[in-house]
């Protein structure tokens, strides 16, 4: 890896060095190809990741993506813990639908990981390959693409050539614009608000989630008597909740889950994050594709995020790979085509399917609370329902869906 790039033309650009851009680099590595990373973030915070509050679910599929890039081993494996069972309440009634690893051939529902460690995994993955070449406090001012080239240029002045960009700049993406792309964009109205707490009970890797009327309150088991508390509301309540007192803040989440945990204290930082969900109208246009956050912005409540995003730059990459054993261009659209099919639709089911389980369960009106508890209780009484959606939870046995 260089600071600075030498070489003006490229096999490939990926612009962005968050989750999705570096793991697709990754996907790279062994492909002969010479690749161009930029990113508008200065080298420390790409290279050494600080703690954010937030924890990834990774499903089964996600979990052997990573080791495929033999990026897993990478991660501090005491930092990974293992979702045994999930719960959804509904308010304060007795409807509850339930998930365990314990009734299936599986042994865990998926895998919680920091966001920063998986961030960190991938740079040092990526940073070590001589085929890439990783520039930072850089951005794309312009991407001008025909049939047979791309023409990059950079806010340093300098233009570089390649066969095929590649979007991966977060959900607000600059390219994505600049590219004509159209997107949806749905703001929640909602403020994440995540820290870790201590508590005297053990969670037995049970993974809460509590649609209260007003706001959302979930629990993710981390290692020990550990978790993390993400709770969901107004925006014009986030600055109240983050302000408030530890005593006061660990009440109201111990209260959340009738004190079934026991006296809880903080013992980490508070983090906010904006819910806006974004979803691309096409994910492919002349030698240009997005993927990650930049094709589709989840809402985090069903946790699709970086696992939809882990799967998308893993089916271009294997396009990618197909096309150079076969001979053919990666930049053409024969290529992308291919790629665009397969991730889709899938990824429109997601994003609406997951904004529509946000509407239903986040409504307070009456006909709402009536549906969801209906909702519910047929699905947890219901056992072949419950087996398909456990499937796609985790992505087992060859699903195609993400998980809770």
């Amino acid at each position: 890896m260089s600071q600075l790039s030498t070489k003006k033309n490229y096999d490939l650009i990926i612009v962005g060095a968050g989750p999705a851009g570096l793991s697709f680099a990754c996907s790279l590595i062994d492909l002969n190809l010479k690749v161009l990373v930029v990113d508008k973030s200065d080298k420390e915070s790409i290279s050494n990741p600080k703690p954010d509050g937030r924890e990834t679910a990774l499903t089964h599929n996600s979990l052997k993506i990573l080791q495929k890039l033999g990026v897993w081993d990478l991660i501090d494996q005491t930092s990974v813990s293992p979702l045994k069972q999930a719960k959804v309440f509904d308010g304060d009634s007795d409807s509850l639908l339930n998930f365990a690893a314990k009734k299936s051939s599986i042994d865990a529902l998926g895998y919680l990981v920091p966001n920063h460690l998986i961030r960190l995994a991938l740079f040092k993955k990526a940073s070590s390959s001589d085929n890439l070449t990783i520039i930072n406090e850089i951005s794309v001012e312009s991407v001008k693409t025909n049939v047979s080239d791309t023409k990059v240029t950079l806010s340093n002045g300098e233009v570089i050539h390649s066969k095929l960009v590649v979007a991966a700049d977060s959900r607000f993406s600059e390219l994505r614009r600049k590219m004509g792309i159209s997107s949806t964009m749905k703001d929640f109205s909602k403020v994440m608000i995540i820290t870790r707490v201590s508590h005297e009970k053990d969670h037995d890797q049970t993974a809460l989630e509590c649609f209260n009327y007003g706001h959302t309150l979930a629990l993710l088991p981390l290692n020990g008597n550990i978790s993390s508390v993400v709770l969901t509301v107004p925006t014009d309540e986030a600055d109240e909740m983050l302000n408030m007192d530890k005593e006061k803040f660990c009440k109201l989440a111990s209260n959340g889950f009738n004190g079934s945990l026991g006296v809880m204290k903080q013992i980490g930082e508070r983090y906010s994050y904006p819910l806006v969900g974004v979803y691309a109208q096409k994910f492919r246009s002349t030698r240009f594709a997005l993927i990650g956050d930049a094709a589709v912005g989840m809402h985090p409540v069903t946790a699709h995020g970086f696992n939809l995003g882990l799967r998308g730059q893993d089916i271009l990459a294997s396009a990618i790979a197909k096309a150079l054993k076969s001979g053919v261009d990666i930049g053409s659209d024969a290529v992308l085509r291919e790629f665009e099919n397969k991730q889709i639709h899938l990824s429109r089911l997601m994003y609406f399917g997951t904004n529509g389980v946000v509407s239903l369960f986040t409504n307070d009106d009456v006909k709402a609370k009536q549906i969801r508890k209906l909702v519910l209780k047929f699905a947890d009484r219901f056992p072949p329902v419950k087996s398909l959606i456990t499937k796609h939870l985790t992505e087992s046995k060859k699903s195609n869906l993400i998980p809770f």
